[in-house]
């Protein structure tokens, strides 16, 4: 039976794992991608799943020949942020003020996707192995010998993780993982407005509950709600014109009217710490290496800066084998510092907000940062890097 040798090998075609092979690709690496099933090719309906795509991410996108294949009726700027505590404190972010063009581009997780296998499939440098699962994965010397579940065998000196969460390369890896879950959940949905946005975000803080309204082109928005688990299951259950309420009372009536434009879904939060991110012949990226609390909307965002750094420590040292543990550790010591001032920065507010003792800190700290336009211009900065 032939075997097919790759430089590098990625597992897991999402967002991240994607974009990882697709810049690979684009810099020479002899590299495959295996996915079990091929992403759906959006239709007309708003997909709930919303990311925030910061300019560094966005720049990386067009880099790889992604962001240009996406539609631009589709693509919505963030100009504008208005955070609001739960005992009056307020932080405004603006992008005129910092001097930028931008703070963020919302978007649907689906046509991203899609335009990425667009890339893929136009660039013709990515082997896709697509629909595939791995019947079996095993390290020999300076090489991973990968059987498909068709009998398809390959090679690589490198296999990416960009399989999520629950990654199965990382435990086969034999690299430890802590979940600590926040007994929460995020609860999302899309809706149409009465009033204009004029791309502002909304985020409040209220009860230990975050409530995030993102702007989506028109006049819509994308909502995520992180509650307790149990709220969310509540807030699931209702019928349309029930959470339509809900959320309008929530959100204080900001943008008047709301009408639903998807069902309502609830994912559980969970903060995922790793021992590391690179074994020999291993590297993981994404939600694999990393998890935090969705409320900077970062999550996507630090991926593909995993995805961006390690592409450009492999594509430095592609005539040495790609596996080799001093190569994937310049990888692993650019990216600790980023992904773990987020975790820290995410878990701590997290926890400040849901600390009813806390109440007069937390709202007099965001009303005098709200006062310093240098710290505010600094927040702008760290969230678009």
């Amino acid at each position: 039976m032939s075997v097919a040798r790759y430089q590098a090998v990625v597992v897991g075609a999402g967002l991240v794992g994607a974009a990882a092979a697709l810049a690979l690709g684009r810099r020479g690496v002899r590299v495959a991608l295996i996915e079990r099933q091929p992403p759906a090719v959006p239709d007309a309906a708003w997909d709930p799943r919303i990311y925030a795509i910061s300019p560094a991410s966005q720049r990386f996108l067009e880099a790889i020949g992604a962001w240009q294949r996406l539609e631009a009726d589709r693509v919505q700027p963030v100009f504008r942020m208005d955070v609001a505590g739960d005992a009056g404190g307020a932080v405004r972010l603006d992008a005129y003020e910092a001097g930028v063009p931008r703070l963020a581009a919302i978007l649907e997780s689906g046509r991203l996707q899609h335009a990425l296998w667009q890339a893929i499939d136009a660039g013709g440098s990515v082997a896709r192995h697509c629909p595939a699962a791995i019947a079996s994965i095993e390290r020999g010397e300076g090489m991973t010998r990968i059987e498909l579940d068709a009998g398809t065998l390959l090679e690589t000196e490198l296999v990416i993780g960009a399989d999520g969460a629950a990654s199965r390369i990382r435990d086969w890896a034999g690299i430890a993982s802590t979940r600590t879950p926040y007994g929460q959940s995020g609860v999302v949905a899309n809706f149409s407005c009465e009033r204009a946005h004029r791309g502002t975000a909304f985020q409040w803080f209220a009860g230990g509950d975050i409530l995030a309204w993102l702007p989506l082109p028109g006049t819509r928005m994308s909502m995520v709600w992180s509650t307790l688990s149990a709220h969310a299951d509540e807030l699931v259950a209702l019928d349309a014109r029930a959470l339509v309420e809900k959320v309008r009372v929530a959100g204080h009536d900001r943008l008047g009217a709301l009408d639903l434009l998807t069902r309502a879904a609830a994912f559980p939060l969970r903060l995922i710490r790793v021992e590391s991110v690179v074994a020999p012949g291993v590297a993981l990226i994404g939600d694999a290496a990393h998890g935090v609390h969705p409320l900077a909307g970062q999550g996507v965002n630090l991926g593909f800066g995993d995805a961006e750094a390690l592409v450009e420590v492999l594509a430095q040292h592609r005539r040495a084998p790609l596996g080799d543990l001093r190569i994937l550790q310049a990888y692993a010591r650019q990216r600790a510092e980023p992904v773990l001032r987020m975790q820290a920065l995410t878990h701590g507010l997290h926890h400040l907000f849901a600390t009813p003792r806390a109440g007069w800190l937390r709202n007099a700290g965001m009303s005098l940062v709200d006062r310093l336009a240098p710290m505010k211009a600094a927040l702008v900065r760290e969230a678009m890097s």
